[in-house]
């Protein structure tokens, strides 16, 4: 059954007519949704120019009146929040039910809200008789926000609202796969802030490339590959703007032994299928106990097989296509190579072509070992490999050797987790769970994964200048 909720006038108000602009497809029947326009680096000058133009009145207005608008901003996200996720659904492929669209436009309004609260103190350095040290927080000016295309609204409001609250005006690139969900959150922002404080330029990989180097930007938010962002930190070095890159991860999960399998089973299940698999802090690799090996891949592998699959604008769809022809690509050989070194294919394994180009189902992968491209690689899709462990320091160690370190995980006993979950390197550790996020919780990657931190009274400051005033 698809949804009936009328999405015309929010789609009206971002898209252009054919011949002004590019086509863009929805991921599950390959349908044009809307026409957007192919900008230029031409058209990131001028814009940067505006965002420029209008920060000093945007930070002049002060964190109380930043702060109300931003509120006016959440509740017309809200109020619109089933076209948004309609826009989503269809754009990037994801359901709108779970963890899904209307899941994500929700998630706009409540970080929107939480950037707009979030108190920042200013902190005492030190204080003596006739001294006083104190470290405030200033805006940087224009804040570059470049998105991806998994969750595409919700980034940006990661990236966007923060940049806002602090007093800098941001000029967001979204991904040309998914830029109407972009568009869309940010015209019903702009409903309610001023001109020029926030403005999304829509292009292709000139206009990215032009952002970093850009002498007008003093901050670039990042979050995609680690390829893009190596390019990012080249490119940021003459004008040394500020860089927060999120880079994703191959996230390892280790179970302990002793873990109640079907207990922990429906937790990993969505920790790794999220989105279809489409996430950076998914489970992407998962390590398992020899005593509950079989156990685990078994319980696994009947969620898997039980799951609904269809189009994201499907009230009963549960997990959805891969968002484009790229990342369909890049799991269909992933697999076939495991397939080929002999890896048991438990369920799965597969495209669904008859519901359209890009599904692929949900698939459990066991007997496979570090090495494997399924495994070294960051999947992202519909996919887990499931791999054997007799040694918690040897599964400690696997854990470890990839270069990114985004997120992990740890099933069992929690005082045993909390002992392993210390010696794993990642910016985040979960401890049976993984991959859940709250606003006012510090996120950010090590190693390969980037860094910076994002969200909460952490978020913010990464948006500003520390600045000393010493009296």
């Amino acid at each position: 059954m698809s949804t009936s909720t009328d999405t015309s006038a929010l789609l009206d108000a971002i898209t252009v007519a054919p011949e002004h602009g590019r086509a863009v497809p929805d991921a599950a029947s390959g349908e044009t949704i809307g026409y957007v326009r192919e900008q230029t680096a031409a058209d990131l000058d001028r814009a940067i120019d505006r965002a420029r133009a209008a920060q000093p009145g945007w930070a002049g207005l002060g964190h109380e009146e930043r702060a109300r608008l931003l509120h006016l901003a959440a509740d017309e996200v809200d109020a619109h929040a089933e076209e948004l996720a309609l826009i989503i659904a269809r754009e990037q492929g994801k359901p709108l039910n779970g963890p899904g669209a209307r899941f994500e436009a929700g998630g706009c309004a409540v970080w929107i809200r939480s950037a707009a609260d979030t108190v920042l103190e200013t902190e005492v350095l030190f204080e003596a008789e006739g001294t006083r040290s104190e470290l405030h927080y200033v805006p940087l000016g224009v804040v570059a926000a470049i998105g991806p295309w998994n969750w595409p609204a919700l980034i940006a409001i990661w990236q966007i609202a923060p940049a806002l609250r602090m007093g800098n005006t941001v000029v967001a690139k979204p991904s040309e796969y998914t830029p109407l969900s972009v568009l869309a959150v940010v015209e019903l922002m702009n409903r309610h802030l001023p001109a020029d404080v926030l403005q999304v330029v829509t292009g292709g990989r000139e206009v990215g490339a032009a952002i970093a180097a850009h002498p007008g930007v003093d901050k670039v938010m990042f979050t995609g590959s680690t390829k893009t962002g190596r390019e990012i930190v080249k490119g940021s070095a003459n004008n040394l703007a500020r860089l927060t890159l999120e880079l994703g991860g191959n996230d390892p999960g280790i179970v302990l032994p002793g873990s109640d399998a079907k207990a922990i089973a429906e937790g990993l299940f969505w920790g790794a299928f999220i989105n279809t698999g489409q996430t950076c802090a998914a489970l992407k690799r998962l390590y398992v106990h020899d005593s509950v090996y079989e156990d685990v891949v078994d319980e696994l592998s009947k969620i898997a097989a039980s799951m609904q699959l269809g189009p994201g604008t499907s009230e009963d769809s549960q997990l959805g296509p891969l968002s484009n022809r790229q990342q369909f690509d890049i799991v269909t050989r992933l697999v076939e190579d495991a397939r080929a070194r002999g890896a048991r294919i438990v369920t799965g394994g597969e495209a669904a072509p008859e519901l359209g180009a890009h599904f692929y189902r949900a698939t459990i992968v066991a007997d496979i070992d570090d090495g494997a491209p399924l495994v070294d690689e960051e999947q992202f899709g519909p996919v887990v490999p499931v791999i054997r462990y007799t040694d918690v320091e040897d599964a400690i160690t696997r854990a470890n050797s990839s270069e990114q370190g985004l997120g992990a995980s740890v099933w069992g006993d929690p005082v045993e987790a909390r002992r392993v979950a210390e010696r794993i390197d990642s910016g985040t550790v979960w401890i049976n769970q993984h991959g859940t996020l709250n606003p006012m919780v510090a996120f950010g990657g090590v190693k390969g994964s980037g860094y910076g931190l994002e969200f909460g009274a952490h978020g913010l400051k990464a948006v500003a200048a520390p600045k000393v005033i010493t009296i």
